[in-house]
């Protein structure tokens, strides 16, 4: 007689009854198919990224980041905001389970091109999707650097997104490396685990992040976009072109044109009363430091 498996508590699934799956796909432009295949979850991701930017400008206006569903429809999907990588993980893996995706929450150590040796603090949200008879890495959350598609969780696995290129490893201190492959050779993104992770630590994580004053995401304004061929980073008043295999083209942009930039080149529209406080909070902050490629550019 099989024993008789008991569901898991609400506090380890995603919110998936609540959610408005029209909604999203409609704000994502996704007309594809819905099985819960690989080539469905690579669409999947593709379109998700090419309609949502990384972005915190929640916070940088004075408003508060949520991680429950309808906070999250509200902002990424009615509002056509973006959000950074508690927001958008936690959005993407409830739209998978509710497509019948088994999704696992992890929580990765960044280290943006610092040695894979290094111990950094846990605190980035992404994803282990099960599909296909294995386990994927996905990530539609780590702002201009992430990968487009899904990546193979095995050591030596080698892929090519369009253009751009990754690869994952087993890192010295024993965790799962991803690598990135950049104009001037491969760059650590982040590791991570096997240790699953769930809402409540993603919403303490984005609490800390949120709030705490020496989090980049308190002291800076970032908005960046990853494309199929270039890719955007804007860090205050810097903004940063990337395309393959070449150095990032740099402009400097004035404190009154960074509503117009947020608009036309990340497809962001904030309140007017938004705008005001964004554009005072860019004059104060003209002085940028060297900080974005913490932020992944």
């Amino acid at each position: 007689m099989n024993a008789t498996v008991s569901p898991p508590h609400e506090s380890a699934s995603w919110e998936a009854s609540p959610l408005d799956l029209a909604a999203y796909l409609a704000r994502i432009d996704y007309q594809g198919p819905l099985t819960p295949s690989l080539e469905t979850l690579r669409a999947l991701q593709r379109a998700h990224l090419v309609a949502v930017p990384f972005e915190n400008l929640e916070i940088v206006t004075g408003g508060e980041i949520r991680l429950d569903i309808e906070s999250l429809q509200d902002k990424l999907v009615r509002r056509r905001r973006g959000g950074y990588c508690h927001e958008q993980n936690t959005l993407f893996a409830t739209v998978l389970d509710r497509l019948g995706f088994r999704v696992e929450g992890r929580s990765a150590r960044m280290l943006m091109g610092d040695d894979e040796r290094k111990m950094t603090a846990v605190g980035h949200t992404m994803l282990v999707v099960s599909v296909a008879g294995r386990d994927w890495l996905v990530d539609v959350g780590v702002g201009n650097v992430g990968p487009r598609e899904p990546v193979p969780l095995a050591a030596g696995s080698e892929v090519r997104h369009g253009p751009w290129q990754y690869r994952m490893e087993r890192s010295p201190v024993g965790l799962w490396l991803l690598r990135y492959k950049r104009h001037d050779g491969w760059f650590n993104l982040y590791q991570f685990s096997d240790e699953p992770y769930f809402r409540v630590d993603y919403a303490d994580h984005n609490y800390h992040v949120s709030h705490h004053p020496d989090s980049p995401f308190v002291r800076r304004i970032v908005a960046q976009y990853n494309g199929p061929e270039e890719r955007l980073a804007l860090t205050d008043l810097e903004l940063k072109t990337f395309r393959p295999g070449e150095a990032p083209e740099v402009r400097r942009i004035e404190a009154a044109e960074l509503p117009g930039v947020l608009r036309e080149r990340f497809g962001l529209v904030l309140a007017p009363e938004q705008e005001v406080v964004l554009r005072r909070r860019a004059e104060s902050l003209a002085g940028t430091s060297s900080e974005g490629e913490q932020l992944g550019t």
